[in-house]
């Protein structure tokens, strides 16, 4: 050994065993900004159901038709068919099984039309898979795109002629049934011909344009005329939410948290980082849970698809033109990323708002909120919501209850079940939950954005 190889002091890692460490809490990669939770307005259910009574809607129906494949062949889910008006109530009945061996598959390719406007409307077509333009004309005789179906939406009304032009964007499978056959199938079904018999009495009521019972009113009349005599109908099976929860049960061993508490208590910690997660599902069930979360309870009609596939200022000025105070769009970081390579393809550029100290991309005013719970498919696509908020705007809102045993947070309890035979004290924590959409314009959709490209 050299002289210069000699210690002239203490080495660093010998001096170590005498020192302490400044520590941090136990971090953690799971927790997001949760902009759900801290956004939406929270109603206090205080019987753990939460009852949403409307005026009464002749309008029923209209949702997404199901199909299963065998090959490049298609066949109609029969269940699923009940999702149309005209045989809404008729999902557990047999007959749906011989209805949907009735439907013809046809392939159109891109760009070739389906329907052509003014023809008579003799046929129901469900478009199985790709995505269909409906053209109508302008006021100086160009065409217009009047909106898009895709994959579980469906055309046509009995005893009507097409209003618009039905045109293949994508590769498309279409289904056709032609109403005779339903008609020819109604004279042996006595169930499905008192359903439809209903449909026709159903929309032969007054009703308004959004389908509700309609309330008469008289208006610009001089004189002493008879004024209509009305009344508001309610809808007599009103929905109702039950409080869903998020549970799991915290195992702390006693001898941790007697003898290694300092500088830190370890039963806040491990209780801190458990509720962060229970968070996190609560928010994930409020998306996507199929009872109550936000992209299975949007009203179909408020289900729009993307013109081009990348979400696009047009895209979102649709959003927000089906419905009045918009007060936030949702959407998957990856869907935020895509719009501003649209925006900045046309030349645009969206603006800004602070909302919580953050500062946020918003489109007309409207705050984008990032949310990576909105899943996006193995297609790369994804979807954007939009919603109106709050009880007095008929909007969207949280369920929870407060002052639930052992509270710890607003609707989150935590509670202590014992200690074992092991010494392992034991705590439950629970977060109750759910979110109601009041009215089906509260809450807007826009599907198959695609963020790959």
């Amino acid at each position: 050994m050299t002289e210069t190889d000699q210690r002239l002091s203490l080495d660093t890692a010998a001096a170590r065993t005498l020192a302490t460490t400044t520590k941090t809490p136990p971090q953690t990669r799971e927790i997001s900004p949760r902009w759900l939770l801290r956004v939406l307005p929270w109603v206090d259910v205080a019987a753990g159901v939460y009852r949403v009574n409307r005026r009464l809607t002749y309008a029923v129906g209209g949702g997404r038709v199901g199909f299963v494949t065998t090959g490049a062949r298609f066949r109609v889910v029969p269940p699923s068919l009940a999702e149309l008006p005209q045989l809404r109530g008729l999902a557990d009945d047999p007959v749906l099984d011989e209805l949907a061996g009735r439907f013809e598959q046809r392939e159109y390719a891109r760009g070739e039309t389906i329907v052509r406007a003014g023809r008579a409307a003799d046929e129901l077509l469900l478009i199985a898979h790709g995505k269909a333009a409906r053209i109508g004309t302008g006021p100086y005789g160009d065409p217009v795109t009047l909106g898009t179906l895709a994959g579980g939406e469906h055309a046509g009304d009995e005893h009507r002629q097409w209003e618009f032009t039905l045109e293949a964007m994508t590769a498309c499978t279409v289904l056709a049934l032609p109403w005779t056959e339903l008609r020819t199938l109604a004279e042996r079904s006595p169930a499905l011909s008192a359903q439809l018999a209903r449909h026709r009495i159903s929309r032969a009521r007054p009703q308004n344009k959004w389908g509700e019972a309609e309330i008469a009113v008289a208006a610009g009349h001089r004189g002493e005329p008879a004024l209509p005599g009305t009344f508001a109908d309610y809808d007599p099976g009103p929905r109702e939410y039950e409080l869903s929860v998020s549970q799991t049960v915290l195992r702390v061993h006693t001898r941790i948290a007697d003898l290694f508490n300092n500088p830190m208590d370890q039963t806040e910690e491990q209780l801190r980082l458990t509720i962060e997660a229970v968070r996190e599902s609560q928010e994930h069930q409020l998306v996507n849970n199929r009872d109550f979360g936000l992209l299975h309870n949007a009203d179909p009609r408020q289900r729009i698809h993307t013109r081009t596939g990348p979400p696009g200022p047009d895209d979102l000025d649709e959003l927000l033109c089906r419905r009045r105070k918009s007060r936030y769009f949702l959407a998957h970081p990856r869907a935020i990323a895509a719009f501003h390579r649209e925006c900045t393809a046309a030349g645009v550029y969206p603006g800004s708002a602070e909302l919580h100290g953050a500062r946020l991309t918003a489109w007309r005013g409207v705050p984008i909120l990032p949310c990576d719970k909105i899943p996006i498919s193995r297609a790369g696509t994804t979807s954007i919501l939009v919603m109106r908020t709050g009880e007095e705007d008929q909007g969207v809102v949280g369920l929870r209850q407060s002052g639930v045993p052992d509270e710890r947070e607003p609707g989150l309890s935590v509670r202590c079940t014992g200690i074992d035979t092991r010494a392992v004290a034991s705590y439950l924590v629970s977060a109750y939950y759910s979110a109601a959409v009041l009215v089906p314009d509260a809450l807007g959709v826009l599907e198959n954005v695609e963020v790959a490209r």
